[in-house]
């Protein structure tokens, strides 16, 4: 599933992480783009923890949205750097050494998805994206992401 959503440039303060495991059950999961802006994607029930949901982002780039077994919401780049594809939304989770990663379903690299970094080969990464679940009684930061 591609979820499209129109970007709305916001200014915010950085609010304080959501406890583990304490994903909102309402609200909206907002992606921060390249430009600074920020997007909305989805609800939090619209994800399911190990499976992810793709989104198209305003410059044309698609990210792949994860919730992690523990409750955080992750957002790195859904292109593989390996193969071209956009597919890591479609890949495997898992963790390793307490890192949250998805598998490329083609060729299997892992990501981790707070950074963007490949745990098979050091030299390759994918861009990661600050997550936030807004919502008129709560809102809370997901991670901060870095450009690639």
């Amino acid at each position: 599933m591609t979820l499209t959503a129109t970007a709305t440039a916001t200014t915010a303060t950085a609010p304080a992480p959501a406890p583990a495991g304490a994903r909102p059950k309402t609200g909206t999961v907002e992606i921060r783009c390249p430009d600074g802006g920020w997007l909305a994607v989805c609800g939090p029930d619209d994800l399911t923890p190990g499976r992810g949901v793709a989104a198209l982002l305003p410059d044309g780039s698609q990210a792949a949205l994860f919730l992690d077994r523990a409750g955080r919401i992750h957002a790195i780049g859904n292109r593989d750097p390996f193969t071209g594809a956009q597919v890591l939304s479609r890949g495997l989770t898992g963790s390793a050494a307490g890192r949250p990663f998805v598998a490329s379903p083609l060729l299997k690299q892992r990501f981790d998805l707070a950074t963007g970094d490949c745990l098979d080969d050091p030299e390759v990464s994918v861009p990661s994206y600050g997550v936030r679940v807004r919502g008129p009684e709560r809102k809370a930061a997901q991670g901060a992401g870095r450009a690639h």
